[in-house]
């Protein structure tokens, strides 16, 4: 139960964050680097626990790489879609009154870069967060969260900058996003965490898959 709990309040902030500055109106550097760095820190915290997922999308990526168990998927998935809800809630509740325009993203040139940089994502994480060959290091959340941060300066304008199935339940929520976009994030953002998996099952070698019991977090923890 602690692993969904954590999931549930590393989720939560993640999507808090996006939905108080995006709402805000914030432009430029702001929101980027706060949705980073709000990543990075909950990574910081909840990693030993849960993994610091908080991302459907990075947890199926990690399952196919063997580092999360079968019991553990579902669970880990509603506990970062409960987390989002709330999130998104209390962010109307605290902007009410405050008109949101909701983002209309053009299909394909959307669907494209937020496969990009959702594999981009799975890809950091996979090879910073589980790989033995990384096991130990003190980088791992400020290179899950920079990579976010990196995707929302880079494509934001163009697909809105979810990178996370849970990111976009929240965003409809707020009605920053239609809710006849969200399949374009479903189906980028689980497809990439598919092809992130395999790329890196791929490129590392085959020992160092190691599936682990229900009761051990899915990443190798960092000490």
């Amino acid at each position: 139960m602690k692993k969904y709990i954590t999931e549930f309040i590393g989720t939560f902030f993640l999507v808090f964050t996006i939905g108080c500055t995006v709402i805000a109106g914030g432009t430029g550097v702001i929101p980027p680097l706060a949705i980073g760095a709000a990543l990075m820190v909950m990574i910081y915290a909840g990693g030993h626990v849960s993994g610091g997922h908080y991302n459907p999308a990075v947890t199926l990526a990690v399952f196919l790489r063997g580092r999360c168990a079968t019991a553990d998927v579902i669970p880990y998935m509603i506990s970062q879609s409960a987390g989002a809800i709330l999130a998104a809630l209390v962010v109307r509740y605290l902007k009410i009154g405050v008109t949101v325009k909701a983002f209309v993203p053009p299909v394909l040139p959307a669907m494209l870069v937020e496969f990009l940089f959702t594999f981009a994502l799975c890809y950091v994480v996979l090879n910073v967060a589980t790989s033995k060959a990384t096991a130990g290091n003190s980088f791992y959340g400020l290179a899950i969260g920079m990579t976010v941060m990196t995707g929302a300066f880079a494509v934001g304008d163009i697909s809105g900058g979810a990178f996370n199935p849970a990111v976009a339940l929240g965003i409809s929520i707020l009605g920053i996003s239609h809710w006849a976009n969200i399949w374009i994030y479903l189906l980028a953002n689980f497809a990439a965490g598919v092809v992130a998996a395999v790329v890196f099952q791929m490129i590392n070698p085959p020992l160092q898959v190691t599936p682990i019991a229900t009761d051990e977090p899915p990443y190798e923890t960092p000490v």
